[in-house]
């Protein structure tokens, strides 16, 4: 059954996931805020990201763990940084404007519904069916008749020449042809630093957070024992001034990485049964399409997918090169979505921040063992915790007509921003005092929620909605031999259990 994106979003916005940023100013495009529920969700998905890779870092393939270090860097970084990684230069999509709406669009964002015959097209948005729906009927109204669908073609308004791009209708323009040619348009805020605003003094909010670990690298290298192989890990905030945010959280310019660089022997150098860059690389592509199917994505609406070699980045290395792990969201059906990229980087950025600092070789790292200097080759994973966020979100989202709610939230219990709810029956005889006496020792370890508001019926609905894995109720028996009765949300089975097990059976089911 397909899932409503429509729906989805309008529970995000009445069970408090996710609101629009600013809203009573009429919001900001591409900028979202999490409520109460949200902002534990995505904390709980980032903690559990920074438990597993950092405090508790996995296994390496030889069955030791592996050694992981954190930073935090800041947002504004001085602007060489930009300068040597490429982005002043090279961090552009192209963009077209319309001259009619004053509107700007990604171009590749854009494809063109174009009827041969009479030369004519309207433009909508790639994957946005309402959008394709609109195009369609403002061609019909255009040609003054539905379309020959052999008559019709779907093409990338990059790919049309000035003669054909004079003769589509915008997406929201009345009049054809108002669409320019297609430039280029940097992605990066600009901000300055300081009193004066000159050039001098202007800087970016970073576009990534990769950069920042490796300008520390240096630093981290002489503050610590590490040696390599060994990761840098962080989670922080990113800003890209996306032409044309769309899709929720999807793709918005403000957004959250959670990102490991790490750090390898170049492949040049691998020697013996060592594990070269390949080896590392198929090692983080399963590892991590692994993560992200214990977070409750396990299905066919996720997917591991090796890029093709004309879409790898500038720094990945072709032979290793890069693959996203990918989400099925409704907005993307029958395609995919990226939720965390996996590539092969080779050394270029820290050879790129060696020579532009002037630290050369100073910057490099020092092998005691084969001694020699040398710049590690790097593996990143990076993935989106906003757009993990979404995904779960999509994936828990479950319609069951069977209840009152109409749906329920399958987050799997790690991740679930409520981990159990506990309700007095009704509010009289003893009952609220029991079920605060639970609340209370349950909410010292649990997030947990104490509800004694509306029928048994309307509360379980309400942590239906909000995902919640467990429910314990206090009743007339609960008086009598201190038990309580247990709902599980995706089963809506009920068993008792002692009050005293209570605290051990959420324990087993939640870590």
């Amino acid at each position: 059954m397909a899932k409503s994106m429509d729906e989805i979003v309008a529970l995000c916005r009445r069970r408090g996931l996710i609101f629009q940023s600013s809203e009573i100013y009429g919001g900001i495009n591409g900028f979202w805020d999490y409520g109460p529920l949200g902002a534990r969700l995505k904390r709980n998905l980032k903690q559990a990201w920074w438990n597993d890779l950092v405090e508790h870092p996995p296994d390496g393939p030889d069955g030791r763990p592996l050694s992981i270090v954190p930073v935090e860097s800041t947002i504004i970084m001085n602007p060489r940084v930009w300068e040597a990684s490429g982005h002043v230069a090279g961090f552009n999509d192209p963009m077209v404007d319309c001259r009619e709406t004053k509107k700007r669009y990604r171009a590749d964002h854009l494809l063109v519904l174009f009827a041969r015959s009479a030369g004519a097209g309207a433009a909508f948005f790639e994957g946005d069916e309402e959008s394709r729906g609109r195009a369609r009927k403002a061609l019909k109204k255009r040609l003054g008749g539905e379309p020959e669908a052999s008559d019709l073609d779907e093409l990338p308004l990059p790919d049309l020449d000035a003669e054909r791009r004079a003769r589509v209708l915008g997406p929201d323009a009345s009049e054809p042809g108002t669409l320019t040619e297609p430039r280029a348009f940097n992605l990066m805020f600009e901000t300055y630093v300081g009193a004066v605003r000159d050039e001098d003094a202007k800087a970016y909010l970073r576009p990534e957070t990769a950069q920042g670990i490796f300008v520390n690298f240096r630093n981290v290298l002489d503050s610590t024992r590490v040696k390599v192989p060994f990761g840098i890990a962080q989670i922080g905030k990113a800003f890209r001034n996306e032409v044309t945010p769309r899709n929720f959280t999807f793709r918005s310019r403000e957004f959250e990485q959670m990102e490991v660089e790490f750090f390898i022997v170049p492949p040049e150098r691998a020697a013996g049964d060592e594990l070269d860059a390949a080896g590392w690389y198929r090692y983080w592509r399963e590892n991590r399409y692994a993560w992200w199917q214990a977070m409750g994505l396990a299905g066919d609406n996720l997917r591991l997918r090796a890029h093709d070699s004309d879409e790898l980045a500038h720094y990945a290395r072709e032979g290793a090169g890069t693959s996203d792990v990918e989400y099925r969201f409704p907005f993307t059906d029958p395609d995919f979505g990226e939720l965390e990229g996996i590539a092969h980087r080779t050394n270029y950025d820290l050879r790129q921040h060696a020579e532009t600092s002037g630290m050369g070789d100073k910057f490099a790292y020092f092998d005691a063992e084969r001694n020699e200097r040398y710049f590690p080759h790097v593996i990143e994973p990076s993935a989106g915790a906003d757009r993990g966020t979404l995904a779960l979100i999509c994936e828990a989202f479950t319609p069951d007509e069977s209840r009152s709610s109409g749906v329920y939230m399958d987050f799997a219990p790690r991740v679930a921003p409520i981990k159990a709810a506990v309700y007095p029956l009704v509010n009289k005889q003893g009952m609220p005092e029991k079920a605060q006496a639970l609340y209370d020792r349950l909410r010292r370890r649990f997030a947990v929620e104490l509800d004694v508001k509306q029928s048994i019926g309307k509360r379980y609905a309400r942590m239906d909605e909000a995902g919640t894995p467990y429910c314990f109720t206090v009743d007339g028996q609960s008086l009598e031999d201190d038990t309580v009765t247990v709902r599980e949300r995706n089963t809506q089975d009920q068993q008792r259990i002692s009050i005293d097990r209570v605290e051990a059976f959420l324990a087993e089911r939640i870590q």
